[in-house]
């Protein structure tokens, strides 16, 4: 006698016919990136919107150049460029609304910046002065984050408990390609989709996680993509079409605004400069490729679509470039000054109520620079 012919035994009666909780097809991205510029939906973009990406693009190009350049003075420890991203960067920090959150990476620096933070403060994370080096609700710009993903699991938590207090804000998240391949990124997707948490996740596809390529981290298709899994949609826009990541970005910020859910987009893109001052990327991608990118420019996209439709000319190319290089005189001059620190902040803005560890810690830094303020005669007493 078998176990299922005994009396009693479990018989599972034949399940009814599966059907799709959602259908995929809504969700999935496009066969090919996004575009507006070149296009003849680009007549359709609001000129001043497309005068107004031109100018923060000129002025996120210097700025990640002269950034570049105080690695080299030492006025910086490591700077992440986002040469050849800047449109991502821009357009995600101008699609929002004030009252909206910006969740940056390491790389996002530019798009702090754009967003309202001061140049020199967005650097200071970078410097090893702080641990963040502005105040997140100035300008609502959660600290940049180094570990990869981690801030995304953050975006979705604000954005799920502004909508439960009934407050009218959106976050969006930017990470890299290489942070799809952390646990966090996967975690935070399901959760926004569970919730229909009101955010929206930018994934700058640059080509390479450091050194891997997208092809050794992934089989999918496209990152977009992977959105279908976790019941969102997915979008695929060319990330240096500054106008195409704009409207692609409203269109999602929008829906999640009026209660439609998180949006995946996934900017196809690419790092014109090496990962940070630290990486040598010639290790593993050939000068061929990067001067392949350097043609896909999206300055060079967006200057050629301005002169072409009579919308930009010399005197405007010549004062975005005036403003930029005033931009970058400041940055430099402001950051070839010794700052002042107190080895004492290193307790402040870390819980809003110090953990005994915390004020154990602080007390015994503080004895220590007492002691050391005293000289000799006080270390020995």
């Amino acid at each position: 006698m078998t176990v299922m012919e005994q009396r009693g035994a479990y018989r599972p009666t034949p399940p009814p016919a599966w059907q799709p909780r959602t259908d995929p097809a809504p969700l999935l991205p496009d066969a090919l990136p996004h575009r507006v510029l070149g296009t003849e939906a680009a007549a359709k973009t609001d000129p001043e919107l497309l005068r107004r990406l031109y100018s923060h693009l000129v002025r996120g190009r210097r700025y990640n150049a002269q950034a570049t350049a105080l690695t080299k003075q030492g006025r910086l420890a490591v700077y992440p460029s986002s040469t050849g991203q800047e449109a991502c960067e821009v357009a995600a920090a101008l699609v929002l609304e004030e009252r909206d959150w910006l969740f940056p990476s390491y790389r996002d620096t530019l798009a702090a910046v754009a967003r309202g933070v001061d140049p020199v403060e967005a650097l200071t994370l970078l410097r090893g002065d702080w641990h963040t080096g502005y105040d997140p609700y100035a300008h609502r710009v959660a600290p940049l984050s180094t570990p990869l993903a981690t801030q995304l699991p953050h975006a979705v938590g604000l954005a799920h408990a502004a909508r439960l207090k009934g407050d009218d804000v959106v976050a969006l998240a930017m990470v890299g390609d290489g942070g799809t391949s952390e646990g966090d990124f996967h975690e935070a997707l399901n959760f926004a989709a569970v919730w229909q948490a009101p955010v929206v996740f930018l994934v700058q596809n640059n080509g390479f996680a450091i050194s891997v390529p997208l092809a050794k981290q992934t089989a999918a298709p496209t990152l977009a993509h992977k959105a279908v899994g976790y019941g969102m949609p997915g979008r695929l826009v060319d990330g240096n079409d500054a106008a195409a990541v704009h409207e692609v970005l409203a269109e999602a910020v929008r829906r999640a605004r009026e209660g439609g859910g998180p949006t995946l987009v996934e900017a196809v893109t690419y790092r014109i400069d090496a990962h940070t001052n630290a990486d040598d990327a010639t290790r593993y991608r050939g000068e061929d490729e990067v001067e392949a990118w350097r043609d896909h420019d999206p300055i060079l996209l967006l200057e050629r679509e301005l002169t072409d439709r009579e919308l930009l000319d010399e005197d405007a190319i010549h004062t975005a470039r005036e403003d930029a290089e005033t931009m970058a005189a400041d940055l430099r001059a402001r950051m070839n000054q010794d700052p002042v620190l107190d080895p004492m902040e290193l307790f402040a803005q870390v819980y809003a109520q110090p953990t005994p560890q915390l004020l154990e810690q602080r007390a015994q830094l503080r004895a220590e620079l007492d002691a050391e303020a005293a000289g000799p005669e006080g270390a020995g007493r």
